[in-house]
């Protein structure tokens, strides 16, 4: 795929640095962002005034534009990077066809109005097939890519050669890039590591110590094995970086916006007054609502129980202090 065109869906951290580490190896990238006053300070200002405002762009570089179609219509390969929460409302805007599009999600979420992960509902809504659709996850902060602090991408396809493509403009010197062919589970991971973040936050803001956040990151990542081998089961080391890695960074990083959540829930905070403190989207939120429902659809429950302690705080309005003192000895 040579002369390839990228674009990037999403005006947020995520989407920025996207942005940046496509910018190391690419002359031309699309870019859709709702934020007028944001496109603005871009073209004048060289960087984003919301987000990692430290990152500043070749402006020439930038095809900067307020119409999701003019940034679908010049890319080949569609990177999403918007909260899954808005996923549905950017997209019913398109009047452009996404037919011959390679799609990758950054999105760490499930679709609110499918209950799908993002690949699922590209291809389910818009029949893209699973060999153009992909996945970025981490164990990767917007934050560090800012100061270019050395981090670990994985890129996820079936098809391994657009994984290769995607993949290479997105390696530097501090982004190194591995590929896979677990779509389906990497994209499950990145979902699911949000809700263990929130839980590691409500312990925190408890008064928890580092003896059992250690004993509740080891008892989620097997969870989080269980949940994705009964939904896609397949051959995968669950130990790679795609998957503990990225729970570890996201459940410990003073970055993660899941843990923060959790740990203003866990101060004290009601559910509403968190999400209105908080700057941006904590995709574990609407996570937890959504992996409760898909584990309640199958006829032997998953054995879920930290998943289920955040379900019980976040929806259910029980006491935080009552709900992760009964989680304790579950723990193992």
């Amino acid at each position: 795929m040579s002369d390839t065109k990228f674009a990037v869906i999403g005006g947020g951290s995520w989407a920025t640095a996207i942005v940046k580490m496509l910018s190391e190896n690419l002359d031309e990238i699309g870019w859709y962002m709702r934020n007028t006053f944001a496109r603005e300070h871009i073209l004048h200002q060289k960087h984003n005034p919301n987000y990692l405002s430290a990152v500043e762009f070749h402006t020439e570089q930038l095809r900067l534009t307020g119409d999701i179609n003019e940034a679908v219509a010049y890319a080949d390969i569609i990177i999403f990077a918007v909260p899954s929460a808005f996923l549905h409302s950017e997209l019913e805007k398109l009047t452009v066809s996404l037919e011959d599009k390679v799609i990758f999600s950054a999105i760490k979420g499930i679709v609110p109005e499918t209950g799908l992960i993002v690949g699922e509902h590209f291809h389910d809504r818009y029949n893209i097939p699973f060999e153009s659709i992909g996945v970025i996850t981490g164990p990767c902060h917007a934050e560090e890519v800012a100061l270019e602090r050395l981090s670990y991408l994985t890129i996820a396809c079936a098809d391994e050669k657009k994984a290769g493509t995607v993949a290479k403009n997105l390696s530097s010197d501090y982004i190194k890039t591995k590929i896979s062919d677990d779509i389906i589970g990497t994209e499950y991971a990145a979902v699911l590591k949000n809700i263990y973040a929130i839980a590691a936050g409500i312990a925190h803001g408890l008064g928890y110590g580092d003896n059992f956040q250690s004993v509740l990151m080891s008892n989620a990542i097997r969870e989080m094995r269980r949940f994705i081998k009964r939904v896609h089961k397949m051959k995968r080391n669950i130990n790679n970086s795609a998957y503990l890695g990225d729970l570890l960074v996201t459940g410990y990083s003073v970055f993660s916006r899941n843990r923060m959540f959790g740990n203003m829930i866990g101060k004290g905070y009601t559910v509403k007054s968190a999400m209105m403190e908080m700057s941006m989207v904590a995709e574990g939120y609407y996570a937890a609502k959504s992996a409760h429902i898909i584990n309640n659809k199958h006829e032997r429950k998953i054995k879920t129980p930290i998943m289920d302690a955040v379900y019980n705080v976040l929806y259910e309005g029980k006491e935080a202090k009552k709900v992760f003192r009964k989680l304790s000895e579950k723990l193992d």
